[in-house]
């Protein structure tokens, strides 16, 4: 057996060892016990992933009793990528759940759930036919499904959301299914060897279908209605795990359907992508940079980092078509780089928030505030993941965005034939949603730091925080090292991940440097190291300048009468999250259509002095109260309908067969 084969075989006895474990453990043991057997099968995912992505061959093949070829897991390079992405994130979710549940909260159902997930995660992107890659796909979605659900007897609103879930999941397997029928159909097999090979007509229809139910598992809109219900609802290291691993599994079927499976497709298929990719992206950050609840403000910030994946994957696709190929083989890797960027910022985040939630039991930003200093590891661990979600430089989200602007502005030079000039349009425009989309992203997440770490809390409960334990608190180290890793070395990640899309690496990245990248089809070059140094001299002038005026003149603490506008100021004083995000939901007011309301409390018997002014301001998804919610308003009329028709009397339903077997009668004679 190959040592791929080896490692998909062990990843799947550990799985059922931790199954077994999570039902025989004691509470006082299973979350250890368990924990580590997790953190062992995403390792083991993590070294296999790695080795496919290296061009290691081999795979497992599983025999079944039904009447079709047996199952065969046997990842290629980008499905190696893949493996990577979700089993460095589920390390940093197992350690992180070792420590977060422990004791009477060790839920056995929840244990047994969660290597469920792990496996399910890291066989999809390892199979090589659409009955595997099904099979797999709902193992990943009924162990997520169990472990949202873990806390329904504790809120009501989890109930809810897992009913959300389960819906848009199914929804989106549907569309899969049918996507995968199609192909079938048109090739006369399962494998996705041969699902290539099919007339323009059912690919089309293919395309669609799986963009749908893709487009669903990664959070794009309008299928992204169950996000921020599910992930706010879920365990912190759910969400994580979800955000940060489980939406890449609808990143891989968008590669898998452009890449492998349908890659010469027309050109409206790219500007398809694009337009759903940008709206999403733009629409996600609206919601997340008005959010005041920490969870829904990372859970729609999701949805904008996976709206510029595919907006990278469209223009690609649409760059190849007009034979631009340096710059679709650079948007394609920094459609990658995207992914491998979200995946270590994001899971930091929802982990980092859990750090709060576990330490104030607050996730609201309005009643937090001061966290910087009672929690300094949390507070620098979420500072650097905040700054690679806003794209700042040297983190991991700068460099990706920087390689997805160079392919925009270079594919936007496109000269000669006619049916060039919806690419020469195309382009302009994405750069223009990504340099919103970046803005947008820096005021979010200055406020989510600003708010919660630093400034006077705002609550007893933010008072009162201390540092969680030291295994949170590693976690959240990893993934903030990996963000700066990936921010100040591009170069090596870079020409790695280029090796499994692009038939020719070396043309499409190249590392240079100190680690720095360079991207010689389009003649451009970042090296973040010289970046740092420079910036290093630049500052040294001016640190010396401030270390000598402050010795020249000695800092003195003067007690102003008035309080100088800070000594005396109390934490009601300062900017709050809904404040701070006022003057967008202003602008934006169009798209967000927020609600209002308008509470004054008059002093007794004055019409004139007002004792107090309440203002309650909400921003509802537009996409749930104006498409879904009709919907489902039309099926529950129709179910009242129904359930009148359906009233339980044997002499009625008597009356119903005697027609419908009229009706079968004349049908027939006719």
């Amino acid at each position: 057996m190959s040592g791929i084969g080896a490692g998909l075989l062990l990843q799947l006895g550990l799985g059922a060892l931790a199954v077994l474990t999570a039902l025989t453990a004691a509470p006082s043991l299973r979350s250890r016990a368990v924990g580590v057997l997790c953190t062992l099968i995403a390792v083991t995912g993590f070294l296999t992933g790695l080795g496919a992505m290296l061009g290691a061959t081999g795979g497992l093949r599983i025999t079944i009793a039904l009447p079709i070829d047996p199952l065969l897991l046997a990842p290629d390079r980008l499905g190696g990528l893949f493996m990577l992405i979700v089993s460095g994130v589920g390390i940093l979710v197992s350690l992180y759940a070792m420590s977060s549940t422990h004791g009477p909260d060790a839920s056995r159902t929840a244990w047994v759930a969660m290597p469920m997930f792990l496996v399910g995660m890291q066989l999809v992107p390892a199979a090589t036919d659409s009955v595997s890659f099904l099979l797999a796909l709902e193992i990943m979605t009924l162990g997520s499904t169990v472990l949202l659900l873990a806390d329904h007897a504790s809120r009501a609103t989890v109930a809810s959301a897992g009913i959300w879930y389960s819906a848009m999941s199914q929804l989106s397997f549907f569309f899969i299914l049918a996507g995968f029928a199609v192909l079938a159909a048109a090739s006369g097999g399962t494998s996705f060897i041969n699902l290539q090979a099919i007339e323009p007509v059912p690919a089309n229809v293919a395309f669609v279908l799986l963009l749908l139910g893709f487009g669903g598992k990664a959070e794009l809109v309008p299928l992204h209605v169950w996000v921020p219900r599910v992930l706010p609802e879920a365990p912190s290291h759910v969400s994580a795990a979800m955000s940060g691993a489980m939406v890449k599994i609808g990143v891989y079927g968008g590669l898998l359907v452009s890449v492998r499976l349908l890659p010469d497709g027309p050109a409206w298929w790219g500007i398809a992508i694009m337009v759903v990719g940008g709206a999403s992206a733009l629409y996600g950050i609206l919601q997340a940079s008005v959010s005041s609840d920490l969870k829904v403000l990372l859970a729609y910030s999701t949805t904008e980092n996976m709206g510029l994946v595919f907006l990278a994957l469209g223009a690609s696709m649409l760059l190849r078509g007009y034979d631009a190929q340096a710059a679709a083989d650079a948007a394609l890797v920094a459609a990658l780089l995207l992914a491998v960027s979200h995946a270590a910022f994001k899971s930091t985040l929802f982990l980092g928030a859990g750090a709060i939630i576990h330490a104030t039991g607050e996730r609201n930003l309005d009643r937090l505030g001061g966290l910087g200093a009672r929690m300094p590891v949390t507070a620098a661990a979420f500072g650097i993941a905040s700054l690679g979600a806003a794209a700042i430089p040297i983190t991991s989200g700068f460099v990706a965005e920087w390689m997805l602007l160079q392919s925009l502005i270079h594919g936007g030079r496109l000269d000669g034939a006619v049916v060039s000039v919806a690419a020469s349009v195309a382009m302009p425009l994405a750069v223009a949603v990504i340099a919103l989309t970046a803005g947008l992203a820096l005021l979010t997440f200055v406020k989510a730091y600003g708010i919660a770490f630093l400034a006077r809390p705002r609550s007893a409960e933010a008072a009162d925080a201390r540092e969680v334990p030291p295994l949170m608190q590693l976690s959240l180290v990893l993934g903030a090292l990996f963000v700066l890793a990936l921010g100040l070395l591009p170069g090596p990640i870079a020409a790695l991940v280029a090796h499994t899309v692009s038939a020719n690496p070396s043309a499409a990245v190249q590392s240079v440097g100190l680690g720095g990248v360079s991207l010689p089809g389009i003649g451009a070059v970042l090296d973040p190291i010289m970046l740092v140094v420079l910036s290093v001299l630049v500052a040294i002038p001016v640190i010396i300048s401030i270390i000598v005026s402050a010795r020249r003149y000695p800092h003195r603490t003067v007690e102003l009468p008035w309080g100088g506008g800070g000594s005396r100021a109390r934490p009601r004083m300062q900017y709050t999250a809904t404040s701070y995000a006022e003057p967008l939901v202003r602008v934006f007011d169009d798209v967000l259509k927020p609600s209002r309301d308008v509470q004054v409390t008059h002093v007794a018997e004055s019409r004139y002095l007002v004792e107090r002014v309440r203002v309650e301001q909400r921003v509802s998804d537009v996409f749930e109260t104006r498409l879904y919610r009709p919907v489902l308003n039309l099926f529950q009329r129709y179910g009242i309908v129904v359930r009148h028709i359906a009233n339980g009397s044997i002499h009625r339903y008597l009356s119903y067969s005697f027609v419908a077997l009229l009706i079968v009668l004349i049908v027939v004679s006719l």
